[in-house]
């Protein structure tokens, strides 16, 4: 959790550089996502996502990333399908009408990293599955936006959790808030101190203020909470079996307010939605 997390801050070059690396993020799931259809398989997917790196001369973020206990992460994007809610493997699996697909992609330029993830629903889409996608969205940008006014981290586990328990007592369902996998800070490395929770906590966290770097990724679940890991030591999935969703972003806190590194409008349209200001940081 929180404890004595040192928090590196980045100044206005670092972010400014982080913001082409998120650039590249964007594209490469704009890419992915206009590719999901029924018959394509996640590693078909997965290719789409290594063209946009290549033809951006950048690297990529998971492929080759070491997980505790499990062997070398082998693909560029992770792709989680239906009960599968993070970390999911590109393989042979071929995407089916009503899925629910989820793409996690990093990538990283002169050596600063972006991060971000979506979760859309193959047509025909059961309402359901489209309602568990647009709560987990709800939530991340509440999570975002709360950075705009919070004084600590923890601000951001507040809103997201608050965001979900709004959506239940307007809709009558009911959601899990997965608990075990949360955003992190992120920089010269992919995965940097401090981490950012989905659930309100005790521990507030560390301050927030310019400079501040980290990727919010709320992940909610159609029934419980309760995850297991696969055999494969990286797939994690839902214990009942129910659908999962997944959506982040990669956001700094800037001098003037938030700017969204993984978004190619900076987050202007759903932040401007919630009364924050977008502002890149320029010196």
């Amino acid at each position: 959790m929180f404890g004595r997390e040192r928090v590196e801050l980045k100044d206005g070059a670092d972010v400014r550089a982080m913001r082409a690396a998120g650039l590249v993020v964007a594209d490469a799931l704009a890419a992915v996502r206009a590719a999901v259809r029924p018959g394509v398989t996640t590693a078909e997917l997965d290719a789409v996502a290594r063209e946009v790196l290549e033809a951006a001369g950048a690297g990529s973020s998971f492929l080759g990333y070491e997980g505790v206990g499990a062997p070398p992460y082998p693909a560029v994007t992770c792709i989680s399908v239906n009960e599968e809610i993070v970390h999911g493997i590109p393989g042979d699996r071929v995407v089916q009408a009503g899925d629910v697909v989820s793409v996690d992609f990093g990538a990283h330029v002169d050596g600063w990293h972006g991060d971000s993830a979506f979760t859309m629903v193959v047509e025909p889409a059961d309402p359901a599955d489209v309602a568990l996608v647009e709560a987990t969205e709800r939530a991340l940008w509440a999570g975002i936006a709360a950075l705009a006014t919070g004084d600590r981290l923890g601000v951001v586990g507040d809103a997201v959790q608050d965001s979900v328990r709004e959506t239940e007592r307007t809709t009558g369902v009911r959601y899990g808030i997965v608990r075990e996998y949360t955003g992190h800070g992120i920089g010269r490395a992919m995965h940097e101190a401090p981490t950012v929770l989905n659930y309100r906590s005790r521990e507030r966290g560390p301050r927030v203020r310019a400079g501040l770097v980290v990727a919010v990724e709320p992940m909610l679940t159609r029934g419980g909470r309760a995850t297991a890991e696969l055999d494969d030591g990286w797939t994690v999935v839902t214990q009942d079996g129910s659908r999962a969703a997944h959506c982040e972003h990669t956001v700094a806190v800037t001098p003037g307010g938030l700017w969204v590194l993984t978004a190619h409008d900076g987050g202007a349209e759903r932040l401007g939605a919630l009364g924050v200001t977008v502002a890149p940081w320029e010196d």
